[in-house]
């Protein structure tokens, strides 16, 4: 979710989170599965394994368990033959919003999907009609407290496409997916630790919403996240800092 406030959106996405560790391990577990299954155990040699474990470290997810999952992913269990699913859908204000699942059993989530959909008095939409509005991008947030010329000449020596400053202070990094690990290991080597940072798909163009309308958005949002088969949610949904507030 892309919003006037990077740090309000952040706080809110860590604290529900926390509130949700357990889930969220299980999804992370299930993610690093299918990334050591389909591109190999070895993260040097697999970036979206590699992605996923940096991910699950910032959980604080414990190395063993990380270990433990790439070895299930390397194995041939018939258990985790999971399937990459993603339903386009629209929200309240026409907000876009598309929902990234693994799932053993495609009746089951598209059917908890749509419910979820249905509940906010919205609905599903044909494939292809919401996702080209979106690009998948590796995306690095820091906080204002990092020095702009030194994150920008750091950050394109790197190989960053992009930096972005935003209206909060906050400064936003953007990275083809193939190079975001490389950007984000060579910033931290120079202490430029982000605050939050994923491969995340960024909408083209954002929807603006009065607060009433974006905290029908963060509630669908929150519904569809809390979904067991849901990995991500993306919506090009522009939120004012005050929706948070009122969640």
């Amino acid at each position: 979710m892309a919003g006037h406030s990077k740090w309000a959106n952040i706080k809110h996405r860590k604290a529900a989170q926390d509130a949700k560790r357990g889930k969220i391990f299980t999804k992370i577990i299930r993610e690093i599965v299918v990334a050591a299954k389909s591109g190999g155990p070895n993260p040097e040699d697999n970036p979206s394994l590699r992605a996923v474990i940096d991910k699950a470290l910032g959980a604080n997810m414990k190395r063993d368990t990380i270990d433990k999952a790439i070895a299930r992913g390397a194995g041939t269990s018939d258990g985790d033959d999971y399937e990459n699913l993603v339903y386009e859908g629209y929200g309240p204000g026409g907000v876009a919003i598309l929902v990234d699942c693994l799932t053993d059993n495609k009746n089951r989530t598209v059917a908890e999907v749509r419910h979820a959909f249905s509940k906010a008095g919205s609905e599903l939409a044909a494939s292809g009609s919401v996702a080209y509005l979106f690009e998948r991008k590796g995306q690095m947030i820091f906080s204002a407290d990092i020095d702009e010329d030194t994150l920008m000449e750091e950050a394109l020596e790197a190989g960053a496409e992009d930096i972005l400053n935003h209206e909060d202070g906050s400064f936003e990094v953007l990275t083809a997916t193939e190079d975001f690990m490389n950007v984000k290991e060579a910033l931290a080597e120079k202490e430029l630790v982000p605050e939050a940072g994923e491969i995340t798909m960024l909408p083209s163009t954002q929807a603006e919403l009065d607060v009433a309308t974006a905290v029908k958005v963060l509630n669908l949002i929150e519904r569809l996240d809390d979904l067991d088969d849901t990995q991500n949610v993306y919506s090009n949904a522009d939120i004012p800092a005050e929706a948070y507030e009122q969640l």
